[in-house]
């Protein structure tokens, strides 16, 4: 996790070097300018909708991630929409819909039917709301809340359902997530590319029962994920 985080915050700063140094002034310059459509007024380029997809490297944190044992990262994708609401030249509006798989690796110490190590898989429909704020004029700032829907589990080779309505599995699913999104954006055209940390605050499992599980607990577990994007404009 050290060394994506790594890779991002090297990222961020080329692309944000990158915005500067082919910035002269105020929108000048092809580069320079980070407005989406060729019609439109001025806040256009913070208007519009669009479509977007890339990378995720998933893992869990919280008090009771030291109770997995050789737990790792899970690498892989997220796709969706954004629309784009202006409020000025440098404040907007960015609600998207995302399709977000995700979820951790490592060996669960409970004494379950699942053991060894495995990815514990979650897919997720995200709403994320995020203000944006351009500090330069094709490099913005995201920041918001997010809420997602649990649609689908599967631990290892197994899917499961997420409620464990007959005490199966002596734990259920949380449906719910909540979190924090934060990230960092730039624009060369209808062209996006970004990167974003999200922290969910809710627990990923519920209603853990030790009588079936064993006598560590594992329910103290949150989602946490860094997503690297692509995006392009559709219309403003």
């Amino acid at each position: 996790m050290k060394k994506v985080a790594l890779l991002l915050s090297c990222c961020a700063l080329s692309v944000a070097a990158f915005a500067q140094d082919t910035t002269t002034g105020p929108r000048s310059g092809r580069l320079a300018s980070s407005t989406d459509y060729s019609s439109g007024g001025n806040g256009s380029r913070n208007n519009g909708f669009g479509i977007k997809g890339g990378f995720t490297a998933s893992n869990f944190r919280g008090d009771d991630k030291k109770n997995f044992g050789n737990e790792g990262i899970y690498n892989t994708f997220h796709a969706g929409v954004y629309s784009q609401f202006s409020f000025n030249d440098k404040f907007s509006l960015q609600p998207e819909i995302l399709y977000s798989r995700q979820g951790f690796k490592g060996s669960n110490p409970a004494n379950t039917t699942q053991t060894g190590t495995y990815t514990t898989r979650l897919d997720y429909l995200q709403v994320p709301v995020l203000l944006v704020y351009n500090f330069l004029d094709n490099v913005s700032v995201h920041v918001g809340p997010q809420v997602s829907l649990l649609t689908k589990v599967k631990e290892g080779d197994r899917e499961r359902k997420i409620a464990d309505d007959n005490n199966v599995y002596g734990y259920s699913y949380n449906s719910l997530d909540y979190g924090l999104a934060a990230g960092l954006e730039a624009r060369v055209g209808p062209a996006r590319v970004g990167g974003r940390y999200t922290a969910g605050f809710a627990d990923i499992i519920q209603d853990q029962d030790l009588s079936k599980t064993g006598t560590k607990t594992v329910n103290a577990i949150k989602n946490g994920m860094f997503q690297v994007y692509v995006g392009i404009g559709i219309s403003n």
